[in-house]
């Protein structure tokens, strides 16, 4: 109120050269906006400073996500604040931006989560040159140890039967997340010397 009364009471000209300052950076940014967009997917009109966070719930955000995609698509542009980021929701999508547009999604976002689990490396949370060159090495690596073959893929699924028992066995209750790389890591240690480890031997002291 006291900020209104403020206003209100500066001299016509002056309030005359706000306003105008308050339209030309609101067209400036509106301008500034739909060109930086013209080559995104779609989504949500941002706000200034917040972006789209007011449509996000930070305690599933999974879920506002989901929302956003039933309306936008699969494929379609959030704002983080002033942080710009394509978000990709189902299997196609993923896939096929990461296998047929590999260089348009080479620079990720880092997620908090996979930095703790991996701390920037391997092929899905690495980014950039090392992504490129860890997945070069992998893809040739697990072509030359049958990848693609009927026994890797029977591999797996077993590795895959092992991890989800694991899961269940602590019925909603946190656990090490180094699981999954421990799940990953048996399925090449099957592959190279015929044996699979019990998850609990990963991280012995």
């Amino acid at each position: 109120m006291a900020l209104l009364n403020s206003l209100f009471s500066l001299p016509a000209s002056s309030l005359v050269l706000l306003l105008f300052l308050l339209l030309f950076a609101s067209s400036y940014f509106l301008a500034l906006f739909r060109k930086s967009s013209l080559k995104l997917p779609p989504g949500p009109v941002p706000l200034p400073v917040i972006g789209n966070l007011h449509l996000l719930d930070f305690k599933r955000q999974d879920k506002s996500l989901l929302k956003l995609a039933k309306k936008y698509g699969p494929v379609f542009t959030f704002h983080f604040g002033f942080k710009k980021v394509v978000v990709l929701t189902g299997y196609e999508a993923v896939k096929d931006a990461l296998v047929n547009f590999t260089d348009e999604f080479v620079d990720r976002p880092s997620i908090p989560i996979f930095e703790q689990i991996q701390h920037g490396n391997g092929v899905f949370f690495s980014t950039g040159e090392l992504w490129r060159t860890t997945r070069r090495f992998t893809v040739s690596t697990m072509r030359n140890l049958g990848m693609g073959k009927k026994h890797i893929e029977e591999c797996i699924h077993e590795e895959l039967s092992f991890l989800i028992e694991n899961i269940n066995s602590f019925q909603g209750k946190p656990f090490d997340l180094r699981t999954f790389n421990a799940a990953a890591t048996n399925i090449t240690f099957v592959l190279l010397f015929g044996e699979r480890f019990e998850y609990k031997y990963y991280w012995r002291a």
